[in-house]
């Protein structure tokens, strides 16, 4: 028969083993618990038993080990179901959501939210948390008003509660959610309040969130040094409890201020050790964002082909979030991402046309008007970049064509002619070993391919030439007859033309077609096309930290 001793040592090592989580002593904290478990087994407390169960599968989850979390949830639930005490059966449904949350189960997650809400609606605590974590599926799934209407909901039931720990959690979920919508004042000050409580309870791990979280506003708001000051105190307090994914976000944060402030040695030293903790850590978008932010880096450098290597390894990662204990918006994420990668191409096509100014902007008006060939021809919204993006690189070839063949004002020779040729096998050339998530450089190697066979590199006839490749084919002849350049005077839009079509033997009949809708349709607002397809630079929501307690 049990004693009322071994009641209150279960009782005790839950006490003790809680104490020892709020310090960040996580390894003690498990043996506590595990104790605590073992002690209300002995002593039949259901309470304490239900109660150690989920706490230790939350610990279990934020080291990874989602299998046995789960297990510990399901047993913390069916003792709680045992003894008929809903707010504890609530309380591990509650935690069992956040597992469905960190394997990307989203609709799970939120039906297991509303669950554990029916279930133990009667615990204002409880509500608090289960508004939160539903704020957090909302932001995941882009609905940022959603989220913001359940975070504040959420925070004023801690309030009501005087739960100091909840409302640090909300006034954390507060300040990433202002942050990604670009109302830094805002997080500036919910970060602030966050920390405060965070330190007051004792959290350490959420106390180094804010940290860090807090570091990447004072970068928006280019306050450097206060900065890099919260980002390295992250990294104390995360050594003390070996979480490596948000190490790697710290680093990542003090990378920036370095690449900001133009020592750039160093943030690529920060940078790259960011990745290496990210990947040791299996952490895929914290990998994906210090990768993001190393090719911003690489691009201020001129390091242009290492930046769009770099942007290709975010891309891949960022499409491997789907089933990840990521809790961000994913398509968010992606979207943003390729509008840095439209920024880098964009940025080097118009550094490589600088030092020529017969040809400066020649990329820019390809693309632009290629966009428009698109649109009428249907390609879908891949194609279009993919077409977009090819037209800006089409030419990258050309800075290993010699200066003096480049402006030379009369006419090249044979000679001279087939160095030019050379352009696009050498943009190729150039590109090798970048992966990019578009298949651009057949647009790149094969834009002065001619439908019938008399083009170069590869003398390709018909449709063996890329539809894409076809467009800033003719495009780029277009541009050409317009444009002054050195070897040529520009004629008027009539005349290109007119010399066009002498030559529409070069294209496909559709491809010819929608060109001449392109170039003869009223005139539209500049950039009208192409600005659709300039995808969105701002930062894409993230989730939040899920309410467990």
């Amino acid at each position: 028969m049990p004693s009322p001793g071994d009641a209150r040592s279960g009782a005790d090592a839950l006490h003790t083993a809680r104490e020892r989580e709020r310090a960040g002593r996580i390894p003690q904290a498990i043996d506590g618990y595990e104790a605590a478990i073992v002690a209300a087994e002995r002593a039949g407390d259901a309470i304490v038993l239900a109660e150690a169960l989920r706490r230790l599968a939350i610990l279990r989850r934020h080291r990874d080990e989602s299998a046995q979390a789960r297990e510990l949830c399901l047993r913390s639930y069916g003792v709680a179901r045992g003894i008929g005490h809903d707010v504890l059966a609530a309380e591990a449904l509650n935690t069992m959501g956040g597992l469905d949350l960190a394997n990307g189960s989203l609709e799970e997650a939120a039906q297991t939210f509303l669950r554990a809400l029916e279930l133990g609606g009667s615990s204002r605590q409880l509500r608090a948390r289960v508004q939160q974590n539903l704020g957090i599926v909302a932001n995941i799934q882009g609905e940022l008003n959603e989220a913001l209407a359940r975070y504040e909901r959420s925070l004023a039931a801690y309030r009501d509660c005087g739960d100091e720990h909840g409302c640090a959690i909300a006034y954390h979920n507060l300040g990433m959610v202002s942050a990604d919508r670009g109302r830094l004042d805002a997080a500036d000050c919910y970060f602030q309040e966050s920390r405060a409580l965070a330190e007051r309870v004792g959290d350490v791990y959420l106390h180094a969130l804010c940290l860090v979280n807090h570091g990447e506003v004072d970068v928006g708001r280019q306050r450097f040094e206060d900065a890099r000051q919260k980002a390295e105190l992250a990294l104390a307090l995360l050594d003390q409890l070996g979480a490596r994914g948000a190490k790697a976000d710290a680093y990542r944060v003090i990378g920036m201020v370095y690449r900001d402030t133009g020592r750039h040695a160093l943030a690529e030293s920060r940078l790259r050790s960011a990745i290496e903790l990210a990947a040791g850590a299996g952490s895929v978008l914290n990998e994906a964002e210090a990768s993001r932010e190393l090719a911003l880096l690489y691009q201020a450098m001129g390091r242009n082909q290492e930046a769009l290597r770099m942007l290709s390894a975010a891309h891949r990662l960022f499409h491997q979030l789907d089933a990840r204990v990521d809790l961000v918006h994913v398509d968010g994420k992606v979207a943003a991402l390729e509008g840095t990668y439209l920024a880098v191409i964009r940025a080097w096509g118009q550094s490589i046309e600088s030092s020529d100014g017969f040809t400066f902007g020649h990329c820019e008006r390809v693309a632009r008007n290629a966009a428009a060939v698109g649109g009428i021809l249907g390609l879908d919204e891949h194609a279009q970049r993919t077409l977009l993006l090819g037209a800006y690189l089409h030419d990258v070839g050309m800075v290993r064509v010699p200066h003096e063949i480049l402006h030379k004002a009369g006419p090249l020779t044979r000679a001279e002619r087939e160095v030019v040729e050379m352009h696009p096998i050498w943009g190729i050339e150039l590109l090798a070993d970048v992966e990019f998530p578009w298949d651009l450089k057949p647009v790149i190697r094969s834009h002065h391919e001619r439908y019938d066979g008399s083009g170069y590199p590869d003398h390709l006839v018909a449709e063996a030439i890329p539809l894409g490749a076809q467009i800033v084919g003719i495009l780029d002849v277009y541009d050409a007859l317009t444009t002054a350049r050195a070897h040529q005077p520009t004629v008027d839009r009539d005349q290109a033309l007119e010399r066009i079509t002498q030559c529409r033997s070069w294209w496909s009949e559709r491809v010819f077609e929608a060109f001449l809708r392109a170039v003869t349709q009223s005139p539209r607002e500049e950039g009208s096309r192409a600005d659709a397809l300039t995808w969105s630079h701002s930062g894409p929501p993230r989730g939040g930290r899920p309410a467990e307690r």
